[in-house]
């Protein structure tokens, strides 16, 4: 038994998951001085200043959400919150994605990663203007809004911060500049040697001039092609063309042979989810790397800013409409739901986003000397309804929601009030 003497916190009796570790059992965890102190078995509670009866409860290491948009403010309508998203969802890290460009990235350190109490990085926008009302503005993000020297001037200068680069694949931009964007993406993100982050899926609407002869369904096949190891395929299961089920309703015969070579896939859930095609995609062997909540401003009901657009044109049809309210907790329970197990889905939250940023030395494990991050989870056993944009339903018999979270070891409980509430079925 670990000696408790000088413990500030102890996380007493869960059933503690961490798969950087090999743990999975009940545990207690000990905390010291904002880190890791001891997971053991048994650790006896007298001495501890604080004791936290979680027994019941799952605990993992702190959750990280590789797709936010966070940058409060200047991304307009898009930017949430990033402790709503963060610590007061039951999440320690957040990664921004596309949000800061190498102009705005300055800003987004001082106002946004330094003040917030979640730990928050950053893909880097390849486009000039980076996230900013995109589906209003298609063409900000034309090849002549984009400075590969400058970005990665730009991405090398803030490697403590930016950990990926964004960019996007889909059939408004091609129909407006073929590839060249994607070409460009591709290249900043082999000169920064970091890992290039790409959207599938309809994004802009297409221009005037319609499909300009591209093809929605010949994209991947097309892109994937300037892809490295180690890049990621966000948003699988979209329900809009251009993602990993074509219009035929199959699986792309390119999928299989890019996991072969060392690209991952990310759910990137957010409004473009669906059920109908993830279960189509898991069937097929498609098991994400990584799970991002891809929550803002237009899919989780907050009002918008002050003289940004309160709504869309096309506020009925366009591809970020939100319906159903989600979290990444509730994201988690999407893939139980589809067939995957609580020992699939764990990593794909902790282990498995940290080595995608290339912090696995101080994040994403439950291990001696790392910082205290570390979500509680509730795990409730029943009948839940889910559903996705497409109004699709499916039953959880099992569902997870946010308690608490510890933030180097300081304690912030589940209170955002953009997260989804339990609905029995």
């Amino acid at each position: 038994m670990a000696d408790p003497a000088g413990y500030d916190i102890l996380l007493k009796g869960g059933h503690v998951i961490c798969p950087a570790s090999g743990i999975d059992g009940t545990f207690d965890v000990a905390i010291r001085d904002g880190r890791i102190a001891a997971v053991e078995p048994t650790i006896l509670p007298s001495g501890a200043a604080e004791v936290i009866d979680v027994s019941g409860k799952l605990v993992l290491p702190g959750m990280i959400d590789t797709h936010g948009h966070v940058y409060q403010y200047v991304t307009g309508r898009f930017g949430l919150n990033p402790d709503m998203v963060g610590v007061d969802s039951g999440v320690t890290t957040v990664i921004d994605q596309g949000g800061p460009s190498c102009m705005t990235l300055p800003g987004f350190r001082k106002f946004i990663a330094e003040p917030s109490d979640t730990r928050v990085y950053a893909f880097l926008s390849a486009y000039l203007v980076g996230g900013l009302e995109g589906h209003y503005y298609p063409n900000l993000y034309s090849p002549e809004c984009v400075d590969i020297d400058a970005t990665v001037r730009s991405a090398i200068a803030n490697r403590d911060l930016v950990r990926g680069i964004k960019g996007h694949a889909e059939i408004g931009g091609f129909a407006r500049w073929g590839i060249r964007v994607m070409e460009m993406a591709a290249e900043i993100a082999r000169r920064a040697e970091l890992p290039l982050y790409v959207h599938f899926g309809t994004l802009w609407g297409l221009p005037e001039s319609g499909a300009n002869g591209e093809d929605a369904d010949t994209i991947l096949e097309r892109v994937i092609p300037l892809l490295k190891e180690g890049d990621v395929l966000a948003h699988p299961f979209t329900r809009h063309p251009g993602g990993f089920v074509n219009q035929q309703g199959e699986v792309h015969h390119v999928i299989r042979a890019a996991l072969d070579r060392g690209l991952k896939v990310d759910v990137g859930h957010g409004s473009h989810f669906s059920y109908r095609l993830a279960k189509k995609a898991i069937s097929a062997g498609v098991v994400p790397h990584t799970l991002g909540a891809d929550m803002h401003g237009y899919n989780t009901h907050v009002p918008p800013p002050a003289g940004t657009p309160a709504e869309h044109y096309d506020d009925e049809n366009h591809p970020f409409k939100g319906q159903a309210r989600f979290s990444l907790t509730q994201a988690m329970s999407s893939m139980m739901a589809l067939g995957l197990s609580l020992a699939d889905v764990v990593p794909m939250v902790t282990s498995n986003p940290a080595q995608m940023i290339g912090l696995t030395d101080r994040i994403g494990a439950l291990k001696v000397g790392y910082a205290a991050d570390v979500s509680v989870l509730d795990d409730h056993r029943g009948r839940f309804l889910l559903r996705d944009n497409e109004d699709t339903r499916v039953i959880a018999e099992r569902l997870l929601t946010p308690a608490f979270c510890l933030r180097a070891g300081k304690r912030f409980d589940a209170r955002a009030p953009i997260l989804p509430q339990a609905v029995a079925a």
